[in-house]
């Protein structure tokens, strides 16, 4: 029965050589401009790393979190001259799919397998132990469902870099109301809401915050529907914020798109998104917060080749570099001090940021 599998997969695979964005022909994986994915570098030799990366729904082209996955991973293309293929999940659909689509990298060649989303958890714990030879990886999951012997749990102190960004927000509201937007109301995306409502309290405790989200699991859609992120930020606009946070992916171009129309501000996420967005609403842009997707999957894939892979649990907090707040713009130039001085207290442990609302 498995050798039948197997033989579908492999069929699978051919297939996502031609679908999926990185393959060793010529074609530019989608959102990279410089340099098709798979093929060869010029990077020093080292162990072969061959990857298969699995972006959550938007893909690397969300200007967002995929997209910064996507940096370390062309990054790694760059420096230690890996080869890989990639693919998108589709939302809404089934843990057999999403199986699926990871074994097909496996069966294609692939040393090291990456989820980028915790949608990939179940999925990915399930294959890990089936393909014990193999790396795996998986971005903002730490829970039973993924781990292994043979995983890595790359995972984030979100809270943290949310608290600086909702400082800035407080901060620079002229209504002393801010809004917040998550794309789907889940667990990690609520640490971002605590956070930030957090920093905002503490740099103006008489601010009031206001919440949206886009959807509900197991309906992901909201990382992924600029038009209903720009419904929700209109709403908090008309409501009386000035500046909006978004956590929403793919959904915060449409929160941008609002912003700019209503003449207030926004706030990005996971990229630096005044440098990612398009150009037309950069100037809306307060600040981001950073969370440094391209570090883990970067380091995860240069312990590979090195030989040290790693396995377990890896958090990513400020003290770590892992999140920040980004300064592009200068829009914050004149509260950056004020900003810096929380975040020496939340690496020195004055401050313990909450991860629940």
């Amino acid at each position: 029965m498995r050798h039948a599998t197997k033989v579908a997969a492999v069929v699978a695979a051919a297939a996502l050589g031609l679908t999926a964005c990185g393959s060793s022909d010529n074609n530019t994986p989608a959102g990279n401009g410089t340099a098709p994915a798979g093929g060869t570098s010029s990077a020093p030799a080292g162990e072969k790393i061959v990857v298969g990366i699995g972006y959550g729904v938007g893909g690397r082209g969300d200007q967002s979190f995929n997209a910064s996955a996507a940096v370390g991973l062309d990054k790694a293309k760059t420096d230690l001259g890996v080869t890989y293929k990639e693919a998108t999940q589709v939302n809404g659909e089934p843990q057999a799919a999403t199986e699926e689509r990871l074994q097909q990298f496996i069966d294609a060649g692939a040393t090291h397998v990456i989820g980028v989303g915790f949608a990939y958890a179940k999925a990915l714990g399930k294959v890990a132990k089936a393909n014990p030879d193999v790396h795996f990886a998986i971005i903002d999951d730490a829970s039973p469902d993924s781990a292994g012997p043979n995983v890595a749990q790359l995972t984030f102190a979100e809270e943290q870099g949310s608290f600086l960004v909702g400082a800035a927000a407080a901060l620079k509201s002229k209504t002393n109301t801010v809004g917040f937007v998550g794309g789907v109301g889940v667990d990690l995306i609520k640490k971002f809401e605590a956070g930030f409502i957090a920093g905002a309290k503490a740099a103006n405790p008489s601010v009031a915050v206001k919440s949206q989200y886009l959807s509900q699991p197991p309906d992901f859609s909201g990382f992924n529907d600029p038009a209903k992120g720009k419904t929700a930020a209109e709403g908090l606009f008309q409501g009386g914020a000035d500046v909006v946070y978004h956590a929403a992916g793919g959904s915060g171009s449409g929160v941008f798109t609002a912003a700019k129309a209503a003449g207030k501000l926004a706030i990005g996420v996971d990229s630096d998104q005044a440098l990612t967005a398009t150009p037309d609403v950069r100037d809306v842009i307060l600040t981001s917060m950073v969370k440094k997707v391209d570090v883990a999957v970067y380091d995860f894939l240069k312990s590979g080749s090195e030989g040290n892979d790693i396995t377990g649990n890896k958090v990513y907090d400020l003290k770590a570099g892992g999140v920040d707040f980004a300064t592009t713009g200068g829009k914050v130039d004149d509260i950056k001090a004020k900003i810096d001085e929380f975040k020496a207290k939340i690496i020195s442990g004055e401050i313990t940021v909450p991860t629940k609302p």
